[in-house]
Formats: structure tokens, sequence, C-alpha cells
């Protein structure tokens, strides 16, 4: 098959980068069940890991590609819509990858355990050299006896690996594994494939989890699907979005690799994903025949949740639709009651304009007849200080006639 080309990467010259597909990549097929595509990326990831190409760019470039790939592929969702519209259906800029805390600095784990404690999910994988040294048959295995269990402490970024014999008719009843540390302790329960050369290669991984006042990871063998719910998803979508986070509550609900095991010998690891300590676990393994009722009981509440997984797919369509409706309806609320304020303040406006209107106008005319009278008195009393000032004149009856009374007349 051709390669998608995807937006997110670039070349120098600005041409769009040409990916391969990542079956490809990988080397399987399109029909490949999830375990071999899982078996396939981990063998390729042991390849081209860091730790064993240092300063080989080209190693490094092909153990991102590898990882980007079987990031797709390992996603039912993610895989169904590559395999429908190819790269562009996957969101290829938003892939996680999953960090080998091994390989990080102090100052790089110091980070990453900051961002953990802040409640950012932060993927952990399997260190390269455990799995270089499980490959190549150099770990110590102890023996677990059925129904037994085990306490030990394991170091940060280290495995203890333990072998467990079951019969066929224990084989039969069904098999269940589990770990759990009572300090809340992170780490990862593994399960291996023995090849044909004495070497084991890693088959299943199950993170620990809270639960209660115990963190704790468990496999069942049981003979009939058993599903493990990834809380990582969950986690991402809830840092994005309340709602988002409630209708994919469920989507890391997937199915095993393995519903059952064969008779014979099987081995399983327990391996320390604390950022900097080590970590304390007790670790069992049981035959499931004398918990029939929980067998029963398990199978039963798992198609409980598939059920309400699919009925929530269709909720979150009817919810979505409603959700758009109401928030117009809110808006138009909103602005319904300002139109509404807005014409009972006008009309307000315009019933005080009659009570307010005439006062103003018989004030205006007071007013103007004060002026008047004001003006006219001002005139007349200019007129009189005009009038006083004014040199008097002398009337022709009023004149004073000078007679010398030596003379006669």
């Amino acid at each position: 098959m051709p390669g998608h080309r995807s937006k997110s990467e670039k070349l120098d010259d600005g041409e769009k980068q040409l990916r391969r597909d990542p079956y490809e990549v990988l080397g399987v097929s399109r029909n490949s069940t999830d375990q071999e595509i899982k078996t396939a990326y981990r063998k390729m990831a042991l390849k081209y890991h860091p730790d064993k190409n240092a300063n080989d760019p080209k190693a490094a470039d092909m153990f991102k590609e590898v990882t980007f790939s079987y990031n797709i592929l390992s996603d039912p969702d993610k895989r169904r819509q590559y395999d429908s519209a190819g790269f562009e259906a996957v969101e290829s800029d938003n892939q996680e990858l999953e960090l080998d805390l091994s390989s990080l600095g102090a100052v790089n784990t110091m980070f990453a355990a900051l961002f953990s404690k802040l409640g950012v999910p932060i993927k952990t994988t399997v260190s390269a050299s455990i799995l270089e040294e499980a490959l190549n048959g150099l770990v110590t295995i102890r023996p677990l006896p059925l129904g037994h269990y085990m306490s030990k402490r394991v170091e940060k970024q280290c495995a203890h690996f333990y072998s467990v014999t079951i019969t066929e008719e224990e084989a039969r009843a069904g098999f269940v594994c589990r770990v759990q540390s009572s300090d809340k302790s992170k780490f990862k329960l593994l399960y291996f494939d023995q090849e044909d050369n004495g070497g084991l290669s890693l088959a299943l991984q199950e993170d620990s989890a809270k639960t209660g006042k115990v963190t704790s990871a468990g496999m069942y063998f049981l003979g009939f699907p058993v599903y493990r719910l990834d809380q990582t998803m969950n986690s991402i979508a809830a840092a994005k979005d309340p709602d988002t986070s409630f209708f994919r509550k469920l989507d890391g609900f997937q199915p095993c690799e393995l519903n059952e095991l064969k008779a014979g010998t099987h081995v399983f690891a327990v391996y320390g994903d604390n950022f900097f300590k080590s970590a304390n676990y007790t670790i069992e393994a049981l035959c499931a025949a004398p918990f029939s009722e929980e067998k029963e009981n398990l199978r039963s509440i798992e198609a409980q949740i598939l059920s309400k997984r699919a009925e929530i797919s269709k909720f979150e369509a009817e919810y979505r639709e409603v959700l758009a409706q109401f928030s117009e309806m809110t808006s138009r609320y909103a602005h319904e009651i300002q139109s509404i304020d807005e014409l009972l303040k006008h009309r307000n406006e315009i019933h005080a304009s009659y009570t307010i209107t005439p006062l103003k106008r018989s004030t205006s005319k007071s007013r103007s007849k004060s002026s008047s009278k004001e003006s006219r008195e001002d005139g007349q009393t200019r007129e009189k200080r005009s009038t006083r000032d004014r040199p008097k004149k002398k009337k022709w009856y009023n004149l004073h006639l000078r007679v010398d009374k030596r003379k006669a007349c």
C-alpha cells in the first residue's frame, strides 16, 4: 500500500514528507491481530531502541517511526480511522509516546515526575535493557508455587521474574496472577512468551492502578474474553473537557490479548515503575477453580459494561444536539432579557417626560417674567440715576436779577 502524506511533517525544502504505511513499518498485514501487532512492535522497538544504538540517528528515526506506527495500530479507533482515511483521520500530531525512564537523565526524570504529580498522564515503557536480558535468557527466574504469595522490593526500572507451573485441569479451570502494593508504589505486571532459543519476549503488560488504599494489577486467564481498562485515555480526555471525559470513560475498556493459558510453565515479572524509589509489592498466583461464582459475576458485569459503552455512544449524539439547542436558547434568553429591559427603560423615560417638561416650561416663563420685570426696574433705576446726575437747568422765572440801589429808576 502506498504511504499517506501528512500535513505535520515537512522536509527542509518545504515539501511534505511521505510517511510509510504503519503496517509496512511493523511488517504485519492488515488482518493482523492485536497480539501480532504488539509482538512485532516490541521486537522492532527493542532492535532500534536508543540504548542499543547510541549516536545512530537512523536507528533513532526508525525507533520513532516504529513507535508512531504502533500508536496508530494499537488503538482500535485510530486503526479503523487510518484504514478508512489515512493519516489525516488520526490526528497524527497528537500521537503519544511511551517514555523509557531508564534512558532519561536526572533532570528529565525529575520533570516527568513533577508532571505526573500534577496529574498529567505519562505513559512509560519497560527498560530496553531488561527486555534484552530477558530475550537473551540472562534473567534470574524464581519459582512461584500456585496458591502462594511472595512479598519483595524491586528497584526502579528493574524487574523480578517468576515462573508458575499449571496442570491441564488448572488451565481449564482458569488462572489468575495478581500483584498489589500497600504503599501505593507504581509497577508493571508483565507476562513473557518463551522463545525456542530459551529467551523470553514480552507478550502482555498491565500497569498498576490505585484501588482503594493500594495499587494493584492483575492478569486473568479464565477461558473467556476478559477486559482491561486503560485509564490514561480517560485522564487525557478529562484534561480537555469534563463532558468528553464522561463520554470517553469506557473507551479504554479493551479485551486482553490472551484468554487462557495452556498447561506448562509460564513466566511473569514485576517491573519497578517509580521515578526515583523502589517498589514494594506482593505477588500471588491462583487457580480459578474455587472462584466459579466470581467468574460468572465477572463475565456478567463486563457484558453490562460493554452494553453501557454502546448505549453511552448513542446517548452522546443526543446529548450534544440537546446541549447545542440549550446553548442557543440560553443565548436567546439573555438577548430577550436585555431587549425587554431596554424597552422598559425607554418607556419610563417617556412617562417621566410628561411630569418633568411642564415644570420646565413654567419655570422658564416665570424666569422670563422676572427677567423682564427686573429689566424694567433696572431701566427705571438707570433713568432716575441719569436724571439725578444731570445738572439742573435754570428756568427763566428763577433768574436772579441784580438791581443797583444807588441809582434811581
